[in-house]
């Protein structure tokens, strides 16, 4: 989406990107000291977590340079191939987004993989957990697919008559909230339920909290897709207490492509495999890993052909 082009799996480049990102969640996702007395990140040992983002970072930074500059020397300004080519033509242009620069096309695109790489991979790596722990479930996806798409791929043209897989899909962002806080600040003084919030503050959202109220969801710990299909067996559009991209103004700018692609990842492996744990293997564990995204612990997995 984002160069034009797809890293094959052992391509070095690609290897060191994945690395590097999830360095970056992982570190500065755990908690740390320096967040709340910013001066100890001088301090040599304790400051060691976020010498390790910054290096991650820096090998993020570097890459983006370098597909920018690839892109500029390979410019057909007539076929523009991806996302960075259309930024460098709007750099030249100035024709619909006036006041780009090129650090606004190089944090847009450091976004695109800093944001919408974990959060994905991790969405659809629990999806694939709970589908391995609920058969049933998973029966029923691939009786949905089978009379629904039968052999052909699944495409988005699919996805209004699959009811089932999206909700499972959306199940699975609630029970696992990959983001389960979500950062703001205030720009101006507001007053919320008889609360004054000051200009810049911070504020967090609970998104976790939102996904497994018991007031909205019964038995919340359970998974349990018919939760958003209503008594026709459509796809509840706008459930109460749910908000996987957060909300207002600064909501997600990526919810549509993640869920595009959400969607057309997980009908695709579910048409091809049946997924189980393997004999002898430990069940999954669900209680996840906390850090910029909320990950899966490592689990065994076996993929069977259908």
């Amino acid at each position: 989406m984002a160069f034009g082009k797809r890293y094959d799996y052992e391509d070095e480049t690609f290897r060191e990107l994945t690395k590097a990102i999830a360095t970056i969640s992982i570190e500065l996702g755990a908690g740390h000291i320096t967040s709340v007395f910013p001066l100890l990140r001088f301090v040599p040992v304790v400051n060691r977590p976020i010498i390790k983002a910054l290096e991650a970072s820096s090998k993020v930074k570097n890459v983006m340079r370098e597909e920018i500059s690839r892109h500029r020397e390979h410019l057909d300004r007539e076929n523009p191939r991806d996302f960075l080519d259309l930024c460098l033509l709007e750099l030249e242009q100035q024709e619909k987004v006036e006041g780009l620069t090129e650090e606004n096309v190089f944090h847009m695109a450091q976004d695109l993989f800093l944001g919408g790489t974990d959060t994905t991979a991790n969405t659809l790596t629990w999806s694939l957990l709970y589908m391995t722990l609920n058969p049933d479930v998973q029966n029923k996806v691939h009786e949905e697919l089978d009379a629904v798409v039968g052999e052909s791929l699944p495409a988005l043209s699919h996805r209004s008559q699959l009811p089932y897989v999206n909700a499972c899909l959306l199940e699975t962002m609630r029970i696992r909230t990959i983001v389960p806080l979500a950062s703001h600040a205030t720009t101006q003084e507001v007053k919320v339920q008889g609360y004054d919030i000051p200009k810049g503050t911070q504020v967090m959202m609970n998104m976790y909290s939102l996904h497994m109220d018991p007031a909205y969801w019964p038995d919340p710990d359970r998974f349990d897709p018919e939760r958003f299909l209503d008594a026709e067996g459509n796809v509840i559009k706008k459930p109460e207490s749910f908000m996987p991209f957060s909300g207002g103004r600064r909501v997600c700018l990526g919810e549509q492509l993640a869920r595009m692609e959400l969607f057309l990842f997980f009908s695709t492996l579910l048409q091809s495999f049946t997924f189980k744990t393997p004999v002898g293997a430990p069940p999954p564990n669900t209680d996840g890993i906390p850090g910029l995204t909320f990950m899966p612990h490592p689990f065994q997995l076996l993929a069977i052909e259908r």
